[in-house]
C-alpha cells in the first residue's frame, strides 16, 4: 500500500504540474540548454570554431555520400562515406552527454551498403540520418547559436572614464528622449545641450565598435549619421515642432535601432538563455 500511495502522490504531482503549465502556456517556453562540455568547442574558450567545423564537414560529407550513390561512384562514393562516419561519431567525442543522441547502428549500416554497393539503401540510410540531425537541431541549434555565437557587451567599457557599455547605452537613450520633451516644450536651449551630449556619447559609442570589429572596422558615427545630426541641430534651431520631431526619428532609425536589431536582440536573448532561473522566478511568471 506504501507504494501504491507513493505512486499515486508522484502522478498528482505531475498532472498538476502539467496543469499549471498549460493553464499558463500562453507565459511559458520549454527549451534545451546544450551541455556545458559544449562551450570548450567554441570561442573564446577555444581559438577556434571546431564544432561548427565538425558540422559543416557533416553537411558537406552528406551532401557528397548522396551524389556519389545517385551516380554509382563506388570510389569517391567510399571516401565521402568514410569521412562522414569519422565526424558523425566525434560528435560523442567531443560531448560525451550527446554519445546516446547518435545513432550509431545506421551509420555502421550505411557504411555496409556502401561497401555492398547497395546505393538506393545508401540514399535511403541518408535521409534516415538526416531526420536524426534534424532531431537535435530543432532542440538545440538555435540555442546554442545564441548561447556561443551572440555578442557579450557585458564587459565592455567605453573609452575615456571608465563605463561601461551597458550605462553608456542607456545615457544616449536618455538624451534622445530629452531632446524629444525638450523640443515638445519650447526649451531650445536644454534640447541643444542634450543634443551635443548626445553626438559626444555617439562618439565615444563609436571607439568601443573595435573590440569586435577588428578586421572590419566600423566607422560609427558615419558621415550619413553625421548629417543626421547636423540637420537636426539645425532644426531645433529654426525649425518646427514636427520638423524636429522627422529629423529626431530619422537619426533614431539610423544610428539607434538598425544596430540594435543585430546586437541588441541577440545579447538580450543570449543573457536570457544564460541567467539561471530558479523555482521562485518560474513559480513567480
Amino acid at each position: 500500500m506504501r507504494w501504491f500511495h507513493f505512486i499515486l502522490i508522484q502522478c498528482l504531482l505531475i498532472l498538476v504540474l502539467g496543469a499549471i503549465v498549460f493553464i499558463h502556456k500562453d507565459r511559458v517556453a520549454l527549451i534545451k540548454i546544450p551541455p556545458a562540455s559544449l562551450a570548450q568547442w567554441y570561442k573564446p574558450e577555444n581559438k577556434r570554431q571546431l564544432w561548427l567545423h565538425n558540422m559543416f564537414k557533416l553537411r558537406r560529407e552528406m551532401q557528397a555520400t548522396r551524389l556519389y550513390a545517385k551516380n554509382k561512384d563506388a570510389v569517391h562514393l567510399q571516401k565521402w562515406a568514410s569521412k562522414l562516419s569519422e565526424h558523425y561519431l566525434k560528435i560523442g567525442e567531443m560531448v560525451p552527454e550527446w554519445q546516446k543522441k547518435l545513432d550509431v547502428a545506421k551509420i555502421d549500416s550505411l557504411q555496409e551498403y556502401v561497401k555492398s554497393g547497395s546505393y538506393q539503401d545508401v540514399d535511403r540510410a541518408l535521409d534516415d540520418l538526416n531526420k536524426s540531425c534534424d532531431s537535435c537541431h530543432s532542440d538545440y541549434r538555435a540555442v546554442t547559436a545564441t548561447i556561443y555565437r551572440a555578442p557579450d557587451f557585458s564587459s565592455i567599457e567605453i573609452p575615456g572614464p571608465s563605463t561601461l557599455l551597458i550605462k553608456h547605452m542607456l545615457q544616449l537613450t536618455q538624451q534622445v528622449n530629452q531632446i524629444k520633451i525638450a523640443s515638445e516644450d519650447g526649451m531650445q536651449e536644454v534640447a541643444l545641450s542634450a543634443l551635443s551630449n548626445l553626438r559626444k556619447g555617439m562618439n565615444a559609442l563609436g571607439e568601443s565598435c573595435s573590440s569586435c570589429h577588428r578586421k572590419d572596422k566600423k566607422e560609427y558615427p558615419d558621415s550619413a549619421i553625421n548629417q543626421m545630426l547636423g540637420n537636426l541641430q539645425e532644426s531645433l534651431v529654426t525649425g518646427t515642432p514636427k520638423d524636429q520631431g522627422r529629423e529626431l526619428g530619422t537619426l533614431a532609425v539610423t544610428a539607434c535601432a538598425r544596430c540594435h536589431a543585430t546586437h541588441r536582440l541577440a545579447y538580450d536573448s543570449r543573457n536570457l538563455f544564460e541567467e539561471p532561473q530558479d523555482w521562485r522566478e518560474l513559480i513567480k511568471h
